[in-house]
């Protein structure tokens, strides 16, 4: 019964490795989309391209990744016993902002198709950033476990 246990933890924690990999591509391709989108014409064949370019994204890998990151997450934690633990909740939180930024990012994916651009390439290039320092902040917490 241990070893099915182990193995379930094993397979539970690759998984849920491999989906956070595919949803960081994701998240840090979309704004890099969106800068050449903007950089576009307006109504141009290339703005159509980048809609769709955008949407498969979203709809191939990021909703996808990020409802089985979410899954084996939190089975992971129910079979670690880490909802006791600070650095877990720590972690949640930023998986929570994470979210929040990917919903925020699918939201201006939408503006975009409909041709509202709100922000500059500049301030989309800085929003890359935020995946990047979410994810160090997480590796540490999980690696490190300070708390």
């Amino acid at each position: 019964m241990q070893q099915v246990l182990g193995m379930t933890y094993l397979w539970l924690k690759a998984g849920h490795i491999i989906f956070v990999i595919f949803w960081m591509a994701g998240l840090f391709m979309l704004p890099r989309f969106f800068v050449y989108h903007q950089e576009a014409a307006l109504g141009s064949p290339e703005d159509a391209l980048w809609v769709t370019r955008e949407a498969k994204l979203l709809k191939i890998i990021l909703w996808p990744s990020l409802a089985l990151v979410w899954l084996l997450g939190l089975a992971l934690a129910s079979t670690t016993g880490a909802w006791t633990q600070g650095w877990f909740h720590a972690k949640l939180g930023l998986v929570m902002v994470l979210t929040a930024y990917h919903v925020w990012m699918a939201g201006y994916a939408s503006a975009l198709a409909r041709g509202e651009r709100k922000l500059a390439g500049k301030q989309l290039r800085l929003l890359n950033e935020v995946p990047g320092v979410a994810a160090a902040l997480i590796v540490v917490l999980v690696i490190v476990k300070p708390f």
